[in-house]
């Protein structure tokens, strides 16, 4: 009878909870501009496209076509530190959520209990209970069990229930959008670390084949000052030159194992635990063909951070609801049913049965000073989520456009890097044969060979800063998070111990 009372009062809860005071969240829209096509041209050489105005794809380094770096980047996703721990407050928002879902059902306490009781004789004294006088033993001993069931159920008459789960929604639904950030940010940190090591490496093989070069230069003076051809002049200069190139190979590999290391922690393993495809690549990753990059109304609706912002507004726009309700009364059904008898035989008799059915009203009134101000508070928190979103917004549509200038500054250096380098191999070359046949001083093949190995330093360089420009695009567009892999938690709990879990793939090569 109370379980049936309190259910046809949840379900009239339900009804009244459509009029919940406080704002009714709105979604706020981007200015108009801010959703058609970007500003920065989409060509800056006419005869080549650089981005294409096609709709921008999830796992974007797929267009890198290297098959390491796709390995890489899947167990990142799967293994970093920091996408577990995304995961794990989604988790613990969306547990939130279905607490404040449970206010919607009644709340129920089953009871059951059993004393040994003594009763003292002059309590029971003048009641009219026989053997009860002085004359009568000194007390009473017996036992008493009894069986009880609580439930008690708030009426959402305001709405206070509903907008706690509104609220409650766009926390987890934040919480989901922070994860897709986290993952955007590891896959393109792994990707810039991975070319950063392939970069690394190209550098320190074109700092060794420049040393070569300057020592069999240095090796060819030291025989001509000997053949009183030379000068010493001649001979320090092709020192200073086969020094330097030689000093720039320790710190370029240098450099090419410290970003091995931060990749095998990007992927969740120790430092020392170098993935050897990593190590063997020599030539930095690049994208070929015109890079997808959509509108701007696609990339709003793409970005995570954009969306997370979104979800807090219209969380923290329900919070207002919340501290609105407080200004009204507060109803809350409850009802208790026992079934009490010193005997249990004696537990499903009418005489052991009894039960309490009554709503309780709280109100802070006329006092409501406390109310208001959480109604103030909630409103500037409110205003601040809009300020927040409002930025967000700006500050996507900023970093793309800033990507998108730097990417195609990156082309048109590594274009003309790239001719520079071959012009300076071809002048080093001919140089090369004028000095032997004796049409070209020495002073002119040495300045043929710093040329030629200023270039190819200036064109490796370039392409890692090309590859740099590439992954920030990408990261900047806001997708990799759709489709991802399966989250690797990295403990396994249900038994009272907590167990790291074996999560390796056996592709990875060690």
């Amino acid at each position: 009878m109370i379980a049936r009372a309190l259910l046809l009062a949840a379900a009239g809860g339900l009804a009244l909870s459509a009029c919940a005071v406080g704002p009714d969240y709105v979604r706020p829209k981007p200015a108009a501009d801010a959703t058609g096509a970007f500003a920065e041209p989409a060509v800056s050489d006419p005869q080549a496209s650089r981005v294409s105005t096609a709709a921008a794809g999830g796992q974007w380094w797929k267009l890198f076509e290297d098959p390491a770096l796709d390995r890489l980047v899947a167990d990142a996703l799967a293994h970093n530190p920091d996408v577990r721990t995304a995961a794990a407050n989604l988790q613990q928002a969306r547990g939130v959520l279905s607490e404040a879902r449970g206010a919607r059902l009644p709340t129920t306490t089953p009871s059951a209990s059993y004393t040994r009781q003594r009763i003292g004789a002059g309590a029971l004294a003048g009641q009219g209970i026989p053997g009860a006088g002085a004359a009568g033993p000194t007390h009473y001993d017996f036992d008493f069990y009894q069986l009880g069931f609580d439930a008690s159920y708030e009426v959402d008459l305001f709405g206070r229930v509903t907008r706690s789960i509104q609220a409650a929604r766009g926390d987890a639904e934040a919480a989901a959008a922070n994860l897709d950030a986290a993952r955007i940010a590891v896959a393109a940190e792994t990707a810039r670390t991975y070319a950063s090591a392939c970069s690394s490496a190209a550098q320190a093989a074109v700092a060794r084949e420049t040393a070569e070069l300057q020592e069999q230069t240095l090796d060819l003076t030291r025989r001509l000052l000997a053949g009183g051809r030379g000068t010493q002049r001649d001979l320090d200069q092709a020192t200073v030159l086969a020094e330097n190139a030689r000093a720039q190979v320790p710190t370029f590999e240098a450099e090419r194992r410290a970003s091995l290391y931060a990749l095998a922690v990007l992927t969740g393993r120790p430092p020392a635990e170098v993935d050897q495809a990593a190590a063997q690549c020599t030539v930095a990753p690049r994208v070929k063909t015109p890079i997808p990059v959509g509108d701007g109304a696609a990339l709003l609706a793409r970005r995570p951070d954009v969306r997370a912002a979104e979800r807090r507004l219209a969380a923290q726009t329900a919070r207002i609801g919340v501290a609105t309700a407080a200004l009204y009364p507060s109803i809350t059904l409850a009802g208790s049913a026992t079934l009490g008898a010193t005997r249990t035989g004696d537990l499903g008799s009418a005489r052991s049965f009894g039960f309490s059915l009554g709503p309780l009203i709280q109100w802070s009134f006329p006092n409501i000073s406390v109310a208001r101000a959480r109604i103030r508070q909630a409103e500037a928190g409110t205003a601040a989520s809009l300020a927040t979103f409002d930025k967000t917004v700006l500050a996507a549509l900023s970093e793309t456009e800033q990507a998108l200038a730097r990417y195609a500054g990156a082309l048109d250096s590594d274009a003309a890097r790239e001719r520079s380098a071959a012009a300076a191999e071809d002048a080093a070359k001919l140089s090369r044969l004028r000095f032997d046949s004796g049409r070209d001083s020495f002073l002119q093949l040495l300045d043929a060979e710093r040329d030629r190995a200023t270039a190819r330093a200036a064109l490796a360089q370039s392409r890692a800063t090309l590859a740099s420009a590439q992954v920030s695009l990408f990261k900047a567009l806001g997708g990799g998070w759709e489709d991802a892999p399966a989250i690797d938690t990295g403990v396994r709990i249900g038994t009272g111990d907590v167990v790291a879990s074996e999560r390796r793939s056996a592709a990875a090569p060690r």
